[in-house]
Protein backbone atom coordinates (compact mmCIF):
# COMPACT_ATOMS: atom_id res chain seq x y z
CA UNK A 1 0.00 0.00 0.00
CA UNK A 2 1.34 3.37 -1.00
CA UNK A 3 2.55 5.63 2.15
CA UNK A 4 0.39 8.42 2.43
CA UNK A 5 0.31 11.73 3.91
CA UNK A 6 -2.13 14.45 5.39
CA UNK A 7 -2.08 17.87 7.32
CA UNK A 8 -1.16 16.30 10.98
CA UNK A 9 1.80 14.60 8.94
CA UNK A 10 3.34 17.95 7.99
CA UNK A 11 4.40 20.70 9.47
CA UNK A 12 3.43 24.09 7.59
CA UNK A 13 6.26 25.97 9.78
CA UNK A 14 9.09 24.47 7.71
CA UNK A 15 8.68 26.27 4.73
CA UNK A 16 7.44 29.18 6.28
CA UNK A 17 10.63 29.64 7.09
CA UNK A 18 11.88 29.92 3.74
CA UNK A 19 12.37 32.23 1.30
CA UNK A 20 10.74 30.59 -1.83
CA UNK A 21 11.11 31.49 -5.61
CA UNK A 22 8.83 29.94 -7.91
CA UNK A 23 10.15 30.06 -11.65
CA UNK A 24 7.56 30.58 -14.37
CA UNK A 25 3.84 31.93 -13.97
CA UNK A 26 1.79 30.36 -16.06
CA UNK A 27 -1.09 27.42 -15.04
CA UNK A 28 1.11 25.75 -12.15
CA UNK A 29 3.09 28.37 -11.35
CA UNK A 30 0.30 30.55 -10.33
CA UNK A 31 -1.17 28.38 -8.70
CA UNK A 32 1.72 26.99 -6.18
CA UNK A 33 2.71 30.57 -5.61
CA UNK A 34 -0.69 31.67 -4.79
CA UNK A 35 -1.25 29.23 -2.32
CA UNK A 36 1.92 29.81 -1.00
CA UNK A 37 1.33 33.40 -0.24
CA UNK A 38 -2.14 32.26 1.44
CA UNK A 39 -0.59 29.68 3.55
CA UNK A 40 2.15 32.62 4.69
CA UNK A 41 5.31 31.74 2.93
CA UNK A 42 7.36 34.48 1.33
CA UNK A 43 7.21 34.26 -2.46
CA UNK A 44 8.60 35.88 -5.40
CA UNK A 45 8.07 35.05 -9.11
CA UNK A 46 11.41 34.14 -11.26
CA UNK A 47 11.42 35.35 -14.54
CA UNK A 48 13.51 35.98 -17.54
CA UNK A 49 14.11 39.74 -18.51
CA UNK A 50 11.07 40.36 -20.99
CA UNK A 51 8.85 37.94 -20.16
CA UNK A 52 5.72 38.94 -20.70
CA UNK A 53 4.41 37.29 -17.61
CA UNK A 54 6.01 39.68 -15.47
CA UNK A 55 3.24 41.98 -15.65
CA UNK A 56 0.70 39.56 -14.48
CA UNK A 57 2.42 38.39 -11.75
CA UNK A 58 3.33 41.78 -10.39
CA UNK A 59 -0.65 42.85 -10.93
CA UNK A 60 -1.31 39.85 -8.69
CA UNK A 61 0.73 41.24 -5.89
CA UNK A 62 3.97 39.40 -6.20
CA UNK A 63 7.71 40.42 -6.76
CA UNK A 64 9.24 39.67 -9.81
CA UNK A 65 13.07 39.19 -9.85
CA UNK A 66 15.08 37.47 -12.72
CA UNK A 67 16.02 34.03 -12.27
CA UNK A 68 19.56 34.83 -11.08
CA UNK A 69 18.52 36.91 -8.43
CA UNK A 70 15.40 35.14 -7.50
CA UNK A 71 17.88 31.82 -7.23
CA UNK A 72 20.82 33.99 -5.35
CA UNK A 73 17.68 35.26 -3.15
CA UNK A 74 15.99 32.14 -2.08
CA UNK A 75 16.16 29.06 -0.17
CA UNK A 76 14.20 26.71 -2.23
CA UNK A 77 13.44 27.04 -5.68
CA UNK A 78 10.57 25.79 -7.53
CA UNK A 79 11.31 25.08 -11.14
CA UNK A 80 8.00 25.14 -12.83
CA UNK A 81 9.18 26.02 -16.43
CA UNK A 82 7.98 23.74 -19.67
CA UNK A 83 10.98 20.31 -19.23
CA UNK A 84 12.76 21.43 -22.60
CA UNK A 85 13.36 24.62 -20.80
CA UNK A 86 14.52 23.66 -17.74
CA UNK A 87 18.21 22.68 -18.09
CA UNK A 88 19.12 26.25 -20.24
CA UNK A 89 17.25 28.39 -17.53
CA UNK A 90 19.31 25.92 -14.56
CA UNK A 91 22.88 25.87 -16.10
CA UNK A 92 22.43 29.92 -16.69
CA UNK A 93 21.27 31.32 -13.97
CA UNK A 94 20.49 28.93 -11.35
CA UNK A 95 23.32 26.41 -10.71
CA UNK A 96 25.83 28.69 -9.71
CA UNK A 97 23.67 29.98 -6.73
CA UNK A 98 22.80 26.59 -5.51
CA UNK A 99 24.91 26.35 -2.03
CA UNK A 100 24.87 23.91 0.00
CA UNK A 101 21.71 23.75 2.57
CA UNK A 102 19.27 24.90 -0.88
CA UNK A 103 16.55 23.18 -1.91
CA UNK A 104 16.09 22.72 -5.78
CA UNK A 105 12.45 21.76 -6.26
CA UNK A 106 10.53 20.41 -9.27
CA UNK A 107 6.68 19.37 -10.29
CA UNK A 108 7.97 17.22 -12.68
CA UNK A 109 10.72 14.50 -12.67
CA UNK A 110 11.65 14.53 -16.09
CA UNK A 111 15.01 16.92 -16.07
CA UNK A 112 16.52 15.09 -12.93
CA UNK A 113 15.38 11.41 -13.87
CA UNK A 114 17.28 11.22 -17.47
CA UNK A 115 20.24 13.59 -16.06
CA UNK A 116 19.76 17.13 -17.64
CA UNK A 117 19.96 19.11 -14.67
CA UNK A 118 22.55 17.81 -11.75
CA UNK A 119 22.62 19.87 -8.46
CA UNK A 120 25.76 20.49 -6.45
CA UNK A 121 26.55 18.52 -3.42
CA UNK A 122 25.08 19.85 -0.75
CA UNK A 123 21.57 20.71 -2.30
CA UNK A 124 18.49 19.06 -1.77
CA UNK A 125 16.56 17.95 -4.68
CA UNK A 126 12.29 16.74 -3.94
CA UNK A 127 9.24 16.87 -6.38
CA UNK A 128 6.16 18.03 -5.25
CA UNK A 129 3.41 17.55 -8.04
CA UNK A 130 -0.39 18.34 -7.78
CA UNK A 131 -2.32 15.94 -9.64
CA UNK A 132 -4.21 18.64 -11.78
CA UNK A 133 -3.88 21.29 -13.67
CA UNK A 134 -2.51 24.48 -11.46
CA UNK A 135 -5.91 26.67 -12.43
CA UNK A 136 -7.78 23.56 -10.34
CA UNK A 137 -5.19 23.50 -7.98
CA UNK A 138 -5.89 27.27 -7.32
CA UNK A 139 -9.76 26.68 -7.47
CA UNK A 140 -9.78 23.90 -4.81
CA UNK A 141 -7.28 25.71 -2.60
CA UNK A 142 -9.39 28.74 -2.21
CA UNK A 143 -12.42 26.33 -1.32
CA UNK A 144 -10.50 25.11 1.50
CA UNK A 145 -9.93 21.92 -0.26
CA UNK A 146 -7.00 20.11 -1.75
CA UNK A 147 -5.78 18.54 -5.20
CA UNK A 148 -3.44 15.01 -4.30
CA UNK A 149 0.18 15.48 -4.32
CA UNK A 150 2.58 12.96 -5.42
CA UNK A 151 6.50 13.68 -3.41
CA UNK A 152 9.44 12.83 -3.94
CA UNK A 153 13.27 12.95 -2.67
CA UNK A 154 15.87 12.63 -4.95
CA UNK A 155 18.99 14.17 -2.86
CA UNK A 156 18.67 14.20 1.20
CA UNK A 157 21.50 15.80 1.65
CA UNK A 158 20.23 18.23 5.19
CA UNK A 159 18.51 15.25 6.03
CA UNK A 160 15.35 16.87 6.40
CA UNK A 161 14.66 17.40 2.67
CA UNK A 162 10.72 14.72 3.06
CA UNK A 163 10.17 16.97 5.61
CA UNK A 164 10.47 20.07 3.44
CA UNK A 165 8.58 18.30 0.97
CA UNK A 166 5.78 17.18 3.10
CA UNK A 167 5.67 20.95 4.22
CA UNK A 168 5.48 22.90 0.75
CA UNK A 169 2.78 20.10 -0.14
CA UNK A 170 0.67 21.32 2.98
CA UNK A 171 1.05 24.79 1.75
CA UNK A 172 -0.31 24.60 -1.60
CA UNK A 173 -3.01 22.05 -0.22
CA UNK A 174 -1.94 18.95 -1.27
CA UNK A 175 -2.10 17.32 2.04
CA UNK A 176 -5.71 18.10 2.28
CA UNK A 177 -6.56 15.72 0.00
CA UNK A 178 -3.63 13.08 0.74
CA UNK A 179 -0.24 13.00 -1.03
CA UNK A 180 1.77 9.87 -2.09
CA UNK A 181 5.10 9.08 -1.35
CA UNK A 182 6.93 8.18 -4.49
CA UNK A 183 10.43 8.33 -5.94
CA UNK A 184 11.54 10.87 -9.12
CA UNK A 185 12.30 7.58 -11.42
CA UNK A 186 8.42 6.18 -10.99
CA UNK A 187 6.68 9.60 -11.14
CA UNK A 188 8.50 10.30 -13.91
CA UNK A 189 8.29 7.51 -16.15
CA UNK A 190 4.36 6.58 -14.77
CA UNK A 191 3.80 10.36 -16.11
CA UNK A 192 5.25 9.58 -19.17
CA UNK A 193 4.03 5.85 -19.92
CA UNK A 194 0.46 7.76 -18.50
CA UNK A 195 0.35 10.48 -21.30
CA UNK A 196 1.64 8.96 -24.18
CA UNK A 197 -0.06 5.52 -23.82
CA UNK A 198 -3.47 6.41 -22.36
CA UNK A 199 -4.20 9.88 -21.14
CA UNK A 200 -2.87 11.97 -24.48
CA UNK A 201 -2.00 9.70 -27.10
CA UNK A 202 -4.15 6.99 -26.41
CA UNK A 203 -7.16 8.50 -26.19
CA UNK A 204 -6.92 10.82 -29.15
CA UNK A 205 -5.68 8.53 -31.54
CA UNK A 206 -9.01 6.04 -29.87
CA UNK A 207 -11.31 9.08 -30.69
CA UNK A 208 -9.89 9.79 -34.24
CA UNK A 209 -10.34 6.20 -35.29
CA UNK A 210 -13.72 6.45 -33.84
CA UNK A 211 -14.55 9.68 -35.66
CA UNK A 212 -12.95 7.99 -39.16
CA UNK A 213 -14.75 4.85 -38.60
CA UNK A 214 -18.15 6.15 -38.70
CA UNK A 215 -17.79 8.91 -41.24
CA UNK A 216 -16.05 6.54 -43.57
CA UNK A 217 -19.55 4.36 -43.16
CA UNK A 218 -21.79 7.23 -44.05
CA UNK A 219 -22.71 8.67 -40.61
CA UNK A 220 -23.04 12.55 -39.98
CA UNK A 221 -19.94 14.41 -38.68
CA UNK A 222 -21.75 16.05 -36.00
CA UNK A 223 -23.46 12.86 -34.68
CA UNK A 224 -20.20 11.24 -35.16
CA UNK A 225 -18.53 13.86 -32.73
CA UNK A 226 -21.09 13.16 -29.97
CA UNK A 227 -20.76 9.98 -29.74
CA UNK A 228 -17.00 9.37 -29.53
CA UNK A 229 -15.79 12.82 -28.41
CA UNK A 230 -18.29 15.03 -26.90
CA UNK A 231 -20.06 11.77 -24.24
CA UNK A 232 -16.20 10.80 -23.57
CA UNK A 233 -16.48 13.74 -20.72
CA UNK A 234 -19.72 12.02 -19.36
CA UNK A 235 -17.89 8.25 -19.01
CA UNK A 236 -14.79 9.91 -17.82
CA UNK A 237 -16.24 11.77 -14.81
CA UNK A 238 -18.21 8.56 -13.70
CA UNK A 239 -14.43 6.64 -13.92
CA UNK A 240 -12.84 9.42 -11.53
CA UNK A 241 -15.57 9.77 -9.46
CA UNK A 242 -15.87 5.97 -8.75
CA UNK A 243 -13.82 3.57 -11.09
CA UNK A 244 -14.33 2.00 -13.77
CA UNK A 245 -17.30 -0.01 -11.75
CA UNK A 246 -19.03 3.30 -11.39
CA UNK A 247 -19.08 4.14 -14.81
CA UNK A 248 -20.23 0.49 -15.70
CA UNK A 249 -23.58 0.58 -12.90
CA UNK A 250 -24.29 4.10 -14.14
CA UNK A 251 -24.68 3.21 -17.86
CA UNK A 252 -27.75 1.17 -19.61
CA UNK A 253 -27.32 -2.68 -19.49
CA UNK A 254 -26.77 -2.33 -23.74
CA UNK A 255 -23.57 0.03 -23.26
CA UNK A 256 -22.31 -2.06 -20.33
CA UNK A 257 -22.60 -5.06 -22.28
CA UNK A 258 -20.83 -3.85 -25.19
CA UNK A 259 -17.93 -2.75 -22.70
CA UNK A 260 -17.18 -6.43 -22.08
CA UNK A 261 -17.76 -7.75 -25.62
CA UNK A 262 -16.64 -5.31 -27.68
CA UNK A 263 -13.82 -2.89 -25.56
CA UNK A 264 -11.44 -6.15 -26.06
CA UNK A 265 -11.96 -6.48 -29.92
CA UNK A 266 -10.80 -2.44 -30.11
CA UNK A 267 -7.95 -2.54 -28.02
CA UNK A 268 -6.72 -6.46 -28.14
CA UNK A 269 -3.53 -7.66 -26.59
CA UNK A 270 -1.08 -6.01 -29.03
CA UNK A 271 -2.17 -2.66 -27.80
CA UNK A 272 -0.84 -4.09 -24.47
CA UNK A 273 2.44 -5.29 -26.52
CA UNK A 274 2.53 -1.97 -27.74
CA UNK A 275 2.32 0.01 -24.52
CA UNK A 276 5.13 -2.34 -23.46
CA UNK A 277 7.30 -0.61 -25.78
CA UNK A 278 6.31 2.93 -25.48
CA UNK A 279 7.31 2.14 -21.45
CA UNK A 280 10.55 0.62 -22.59
CA UNK A 281 11.52 3.85 -24.48
CA UNK A 282 10.70 5.84 -21.38
CA UNK A 283 12.81 3.97 -19.28
CA UNK A 284 15.70 3.78 -21.51
CA UNK A 285 15.62 7.53 -21.89
CA UNK A 286 14.76 7.02 -25.56
CA UNK A 287 11.82 9.33 -25.64
CA UNK A 288 13.43 12.14 -23.84
CA UNK A 289 16.37 11.89 -26.19
CA UNK A 290 14.13 12.25 -29.03
CA UNK A 291 12.04 15.17 -27.27
CA UNK A 292 15.16 17.30 -26.29
CA UNK A 293 16.71 16.79 -29.63
CA UNK A 294 13.40 17.85 -31.17
CA UNK A 295 13.28 20.64 -29.21
CA UNK A 296 17.12 22.31 -29.64
CA UNK A 297 16.04 21.59 -33.63
CA UNK A 298 13.41 24.25 -33.16
CA UNK A 299 10.48 21.17 -32.34
CA UNK A 300 10.44 20.61 -36.14
CA UNK A 301 8.75 17.25 -35.47
CA UNK A 302 6.45 18.52 -32.87
CA UNK A 303 5.52 21.64 -34.68
CA UNK A 304 4.87 18.90 -37.85
CA UNK A 305 3.08 17.09 -35.75
CA UNK A 306 0.75 19.59 -34.63
CA UNK A 307 0.47 21.06 -37.35
CA UNK A 308 -1.17 17.31 -38.81
CA UNK A 309 -3.40 16.88 -36.08
CA UNK A 310 -5.32 20.32 -35.90
CA UNK A 311 -6.02 19.37 -39.57
CA UNK A 312 -7.79 16.47 -38.82
CA UNK A 313 -11.62 16.48 -39.45
CA UNK A 314 -12.80 16.19 -36.25
CA UNK A 315 -11.33 19.44 -35.48
CA UNK A 316 -13.52 21.56 -37.84
CA UNK A 317 -16.28 19.33 -37.43
CA UNK A 318 -15.85 20.26 -33.18
CA UNK A 319 -15.01 24.29 -33.94
CA UNK A 320 -18.10 24.21 -36.05
CA UNK A 321 -20.79 22.58 -33.37
CA UNK A 322 -19.12 24.42 -30.54
CA UNK A 323 -20.42 27.35 -31.94
CA UNK A 324 -24.13 26.40 -31.45
CA UNK A 325 -23.71 25.26 -27.66
CA UNK A 326 -25.50 27.24 -25.40
CA UNK A 327 -21.83 27.58 -23.12
CA UNK A 328 -19.75 29.81 -22.89
CA UNK A 329 -16.52 28.06 -23.00
CA UNK A 330 -15.04 29.06 -26.73
CA UNK A 331 -12.09 27.71 -28.88
CA UNK A 332 -10.23 30.97 -27.90
CA UNK A 333 -9.47 30.26 -24.72
CA UNK A 334 -7.67 26.37 -25.35
CA UNK A 335 -5.86 27.39 -28.68
CA UNK A 336 -2.76 28.14 -27.86
CA UNK A 337 -2.41 25.01 -25.21
CA UNK A 338 -2.16 27.06 -22.23
CA UNK A 339 -5.20 25.74 -20.38
CA UNK A 340 -3.84 22.03 -20.22
CA UNK A 341 -0.34 23.42 -18.58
Amino acid sequence: MAEMYYDDDADLSIIQGKKVAVVGYGSQGHAHAMNLRDSGVEVVIALKDGSKSAAKAEEAGFTVMNVSDAAEWSDLIMILAPDQHQRNIYTESIKQHMKPGKTLAFAHGFNIRFGYIEAPEGVDVILVAPKAPGHTVRREFVAGRGIPDIIAVEVDATGTAWETAKSYAKAIGGTRAGVIKTTFTEETETDLFGEQAVLCGGVSQLVQYGFETLTEAGYQPEIAYFEVLHELKLIVDLMFEGGIAKQRWSVSDTAEYGDYVSGPRVVDPRVKENMQAVLADVQSGAFAKRFIEDQENGGAEFLELRAKGEQHPIETTGRDLRKLFAWSQTDEDYVDGSAAR
